[in-house]
């Protein structure tokens, strides 16, 4: 594991009294010439301040893309080896380039790509997961003052072929990566300045976050919110990572990922997240009998089909059921495809897809110890005429999913309803 390497491989290191810390640039901040020229002057300063810095970036926005659709163009059934030669190609210019703007700026800079550390991960293409990174020499590199620009989003693989982390693979590139040097924090730049209570573009009133806990960005990230990937927060709350997000095109602080012991005084609610990328199934008049929620699930499972919320309606003469649940969109119609064919083993009356739906979720560490916030959320969106169609609840989240068209209505009655309003 990662926690395990990153005791090994610097253990025999000197003691540093400078601060070590991981800096990773996304695709917005090196969408161009200029702006690796602007990260490298950011990664500069902070070397300038005494500090060890590694870096890790992601392609150039848009250059992941472009990638994936050449292998679909050349084989719709690709090979995912080779498919992962291709998509990570992205990150190894942009790791290049950023060396090469750093020596320009006089930085003592070298690239690595994920299998020169290695970064050594699992064998599942696409989507692999890191098991461990050997950083003896990239912390022997950053004593010597040099600068390691990592190449995100790729490792290694038991058979020595290049893999890739799936999406937002870069994040946790970095997060493990922060891991493994025991960086004191993990930077994250992106093209947004830090978290925020909801989304800005619909809420004016929201406000930048100074602290968030791990499980409430875990949340706000699986919930919707865009900022970081839940598979590096999830990461950095196992590892205890410090994380910091701000931007690349200004100087304001960010907003600290941190553990709730860090935090004093916990808003019940810290913020609001939704997610379009929701729709509805329900099946009607299904019968009422043991395994019959196996025997619709299963076959959704068994094509990769991941099922959200859930509820269930039983009639009233308790023969039949209605079950009502959520998939991603994108899945809509092989659920329903899946499902039809096995109408007559099932046999349930109809189908009703509705990819009309969003989910919102109110998220906070407080909600342990305060009583009420599902019953102020309910009572909001019936204030405003918005009628509830599914739930599901944690420790710490309330989500409900709506019709689609009351999104903003929802998120910002709600913003206001929890007191998460910036005061003018």
């Amino acid at each position: 594991m990662v926690g395990g390497v990153a005791g090994g491989a610097v253990s025999g290191l000197v003691r540093r009294s400078m601060a070590r810390i991981v800096q990773k640039f996304g695709g917005t901040s090196l969408s161009d010439v200029e702006r690796i020229k602007q990260v490298a002057r950011r990664i500069k300063r902070e070397v300038d301040a005494g500090n060890e810095v590694a870096v890790v970036v992601s392609a150039m926005a848009g250059a992941t893309n472009r990638l994936v659709d050449w292998t679909r163009n050349i084989s719709h059934l690709h090979d995912a080896r080779e498919y992962d030669v291709v998509v990570s190609s992205g990150e190894q210019v942009t790791a290049g380039l950023v060396a090469l703007a750093l020596q320009d700026l006089g930085v003592d800079a070298r690239s690595w790509l994920g299998w020169q550390i290695p970064i050594r991960t699992d064998g599942v293409h696409g989507k692999a997961r890191i098991e461990a990174i050997d950083v003896a020499e990239i912390g022997r590199r950053l004593g010597q003052g040099q600068v390691p620009v990592i190449a995100g989003f790729q490792g290694l693989g038991p058979r020595g072929r290049i893999t890739t982390l799936g999406r937002g693979g870069s994040d946790t590139s970095a997060v493990a990566l922060a891991a493994a040097l025991e960086a004191e924090r993990c930077d994250i730049f992106t093209d947004v300045d830090g978290v925020y209570t909801t989304d800005p573009r619909i809420v004016a009133k929201a406000r930048k976050l100074g602290r968030i806990t791990y499980e409430e960005m875990l949340e706000l990230a699986s919930q919707g919110a865009k900022v970081l990937q839940t598979r590096s927060v999830a990461m950095a709350m196992n590892h205890r990572v410090r994380l910091q997000v701000l931007s690349s095109f200004t100087d304001a602080p960010g907003t600290f990922v941190v553990d709730e012991d860090e935090i004093v005084e916990k808003q019940v609610v810290s913020g609001i997240a939704y997610s379009r990328d929701e729709a509805k199934i329900t099946v009607q008049r299904v019968a009422d009998r043991p395994g019959v929620a196996a025997a619709i699930f299963g076959p959704l499972a068994d094509n990769a089909i991941n099922v959200d919320m859930i509820v269930q309606n039983v009639s009233e003469d308790g023969r039949t059921t209605d079950l009502t649940f959520t998939v991603a969109r994108a899945d809509l119609d092989r659920a329903v495809a899946v499902l039809e064919q096995r109408r007559d083993l099932l046999g349930f009356a109809a189908l009703k897809p509705d990819p009309n739906v969003v989910k919102v979720s109110v998220i906070g560490v407080g909600m342990r110890s305060h009583a009420g916030v599902a019953k102020q959320m309910f009572q909001t969106l019936a204030d405003k005429g918005i009628n509830i169609q599914v739930i599901s609840t944690s420790e710490i989240k309330v989500s409900v999913l709506i019709a689609a068209e009351y999104t903003e209505l929802a998120l910002r009655a709600l913003h206001t309803a929890y007191d998460l309003d910036a005061i003018e």
